[in-house]
Parts: C-alpha cells; sequence; structure tokens
C-alpha cells in the first residue's frame, strides 16, 4: 500500500495526502479516484500532455518513463526533470510514499 502526498502550485489550494492506496493504478487514476482535478484530455491513454505532474519524491516506486511518454512531456508546459505524466505512473507492486506536485492548471483553460 502507498501514500501519496498530491502538492499544488495553484494558489490557495492545500496539499492532499492519501494513505492505503494499492499498486497497479496510474497517479491519475488516484487523483481522480480521490477527486482531485489532474486535466486529461486524451483519456489517460498517453496521447497529450494534460495530466503533467512533477514527481518530487518516490520516483523508483513508478513504472519507467517510456520513450513515447518522453515525447509527450517534452509537449508540456514547463517539463522539468522530475516530469511524467500521471496516466503513465503506474504504481509498481510493493508500498512506499510517493510525492507529486500539480501544476497550475489554471494555465491550461481556454486550450
Amino acid at each position: 500500500m502507498y501514500t501519496i502526498k498530491f502538492n499544488f502550485e495553484q494558489k490557495g489550494l492545500e496539499p492532499i495526502t492519501l494513505q492505503n492506496i494499492e499498486a497497479g493504478q496510474s497517479l491519475l487514476e488516484v487523483a481522480l479516484n480521490n477527486d482531485i482535478e489532474l486535466h486529461h484530455n486524451c483519456g489517460g491513454v498517453c496521447a497529450c500532455s494534460t495530466c503533467h505532474l512533477y514527481v518530487d519524491r518516490g520516483a523508483g516506486f513508478l513504472e519507467e518513463l517510456s520513450d513515447k511518454e518522453e515525447d509527450f512531456i517534452d509537449r508540456a508546459v514547463s517539463p522539468r526533470l522530475s516530469s511524467r505524466l500521471g496516466c503513465q505512473c503506474l504504481l509498481n507492486e510493493g508500498s512506499g510514499e510517493v510525492e507529486v506536485t500539480l501544476p497550475d492548471q489554471t494555465q491550461f483553460l481556454g486550450e
């Protein structure tokens, strides 16, 4: 089971920590199942970059970055070395702590 902390760049949003999260889910699924807004224009099939996030801690607990994901990250707004797509961040078997930051998604309005 995992503990996942979601931080937010958007002003006024407090961090949310979720506990007892089962392996095998993507961070996008975890966010949506817990009423955390994370855009996903393509429906979570690695065909856009709207579920872009930053992995601050626990990257080793996530499925490795694929070439396809890397191509879409290059198209994301303000990518960093820690950038991933939430739909592709599957929690590996096991347990641990993962911390991510969601970019300010208000910058995507109107796209």
